[in-house]
């Protein structure tokens, strides 16, 4: 095949990561694409810009002429279930698994192609909101006692740890009597749940692309199980409406999707706390949140 175009972000990921095994597997890419392309019989166009961090993904068609995307990662854990979780999915707002791969470093998806492929982050964040309410309850299914899919409670643990490093490294620009109650919500709410469900988790705009067989179908899902309220935030994080008025927009998105306001500001709350060490405006929105 022809030398392998690699997207910007995907690229700028390394930085984003400077794990070396990262490193190496970026330069092994395209002999793995290669691989992947004979495995599954495909013809590959030039990969989505300015794509995801951690993943190459471009069209793809089979000998056949069905239109679909190849996706490669790096393996790290967000990505273990996402193919399990759009399988148990089974095309109910997300996008269908052709086939999939997982070797040593990496995890590969051959996915059913969203045409026209349109993100739902070019609609008005109020039109978003109704998409992503709709698609947001079909997701929320109890799994089976056996599931393999690991829990939101654990992934918010991991998640304050990790804050918690990061500060005592860099510092903080939050008071510390509020950053210790969000830290506290953020490891105590999930286990005050009253339904444990599965979760997307990396709901929001721009991984919800224009399709045919459904208006919208769903990407890139980070599967975990545990409070059907958490699955709000990563779509209100990336709300301009957020850091004017968090309030107003969570009330409106507990009001369409009949939750408590109350527990989703909460939640709110907590993950602003868990984010404001890296991401620009969270410890303001915090700070005004604050009980």
């Amino acid at each position: 095949m022809n030398e392998l175009l690699l997207p910007s972000n995907l690229i700028q990921g390394t930085q984003w990561d400077p794990d070396p095994r990262r490193s190496d597997w970026l330069k092994r890419l395209p002999s793995i694409v290669s691989d992947l392309a004979q495995r599954w019989d495909l013809e590959l166009g030039d990969p989505y810009e300015p794509g995801g961090q951690c993943s190459w993904v471009a069209p793809a068609r089979t000998r056949a002429g069905e239109a679909l995307v190849l996706k490669v990662g790096w393996r790290h854990a967000e990505a273990l279930h996402e193919a399990d979780g759009l399988k148990y999915w089974d095309g109910n707002g997300v996008v269908r698994v052709h086939a999939d791969h997982m070797l040593d470093d990496t995890i590969a998806l051959l996915l059913e192609r969203c045409e026209p492929g349109t993100g739902l982050c070019r609609l008005p964040e109020p039109d978003q909101d109704v998409v992503v309410c709709g698609l947001l309850p079909r997701l929320w299914r109890e799994p089976a006692d056996e599931h393999e899919f690991p829990s939101l409670h654990d992934m918010c643990n991991d998640w304050a740890d990790g804050y918690q490093e990061k500060v005592a490294r860099e510092g903080s620009q939050l008071d510390p009597g509020i950053a210790r109650v969000g830290l506290e919500l953020f490891r105590t709410l999930p286990a005050s749940a009253d339904r444990r469900v599965m979760l997307a988790t990396d709901l929001h705009a721009e991984n919800i692309l224009a399709a045919q067989r459904e208006v919208w179908l769903l990407i890139d899902p980070k599967p975990h199980v545990g409070d059907p309220v958490y699955d709000v935030l990563q779509h209100m994080l990336n709300c301009d409406r957020l850091f004017t008025e968090p309030v107003g927009l969570a009330n409106t998105l507990a009001s369409m999707l009949d939750l408590d306001p109350a527990r989703l500001l909460a939640w709110l709350f907590a993950r602003c706390v868990q984010e404001s060490p890296g991401w620009r405006g969270m410890a303001e929105v915090a700070t005004r949140l604050a009980p």
